[in-house]
C-alpha cells in the first residue's frame, strides 16, 4: 500500500471498541484514506481541534461522551463538520440525521462495510452545508416566555 500524499482526504473513526476501530479504519485505507483513530469523544475533541479531518466517523455507544454529544461538541468548532454516525440501535433508538446532527447514520449490519465507503465518499466530494440539530432548531429564543 503506498503512502497517502497530504492531498488525500483524512477521516477520524471514534470508537471505544478497539476491533471495530481497527476493522473501520483497514477499510477506509484500503480504498485510499488517511485514517486517524480516537478511542473516546474526549480523544477525538483534541485530535479534531489539532487536525483537519475532511470526515468523521463516530460510534453512538461509547463512555462518557456519546456519538450524539460528540457532534454538538464537533458542531460548535465547526458547523460544516461532516459526520457519519454508526450505530447498533439504530432502529430501536430512532436515530435519525435530523435528531443527531450526523449527515448520514449507518447501522451496524453485514451491509455496513460498503455503505460506510459510499457514504464518506459521498461525504469527502459533498460541499452542502448541514443544517442544525433538530432539537437546536426547536430552542426557543432567548427571552422567551416559557408557558
Amino acid at each position: 500500500m503506498k503512502t497517502p500524499s497530504p492531498d488525500t482526504p483524512h477521516i477520524l473513526i471514534v470508537d471505544d471498541n478497539q476491533d471495530g476501530l481497527l476493522v473501520r479504519k483497514s477499510l477506509l485505507e484500503e480504498v485510499g484514506y488517511r485514517v486517524q483513530i480516537a478511542i473516546n469523544g474526549d480523544e477525538a475533541l483534541k485530535a479534531y481541534a489539532a487536525n483537519l479531518f475532511d470526515v468523521v466517523v463516530t460510534d453512538y455507544r461509547m463512555p462518557r461522551m456519546n456519538g450524539v454529544e460528540l457532534i454538538q461538541q464537533l458542531r460548535v468548532i465547526n458547523p460544516d463538520v461532516r459526520v457519519v454516525l454508526l450505530s447498533g440501535f439504530v432502529d430501536p433508538l430512532g436515530l435519525t440525521v435530523d435528531n443527531t446532527g450526523a449527515d448520514v447514520v449507518l447501522a451496524k449490519s453485514a451491509h455496513e462495510p460498503s455503505q460506510l465507503v459510499r457514504s464518506v465518499k459521498r461525504l469527502v466530494n459533498s460541499r452542502s452545508l448541514r443544517k442544525p440539530i433538530l432539537s437546536q432548531r426547536a430552542r426557543r429564543p432567548a427571552g422567551a416566555a416559557v408557558r
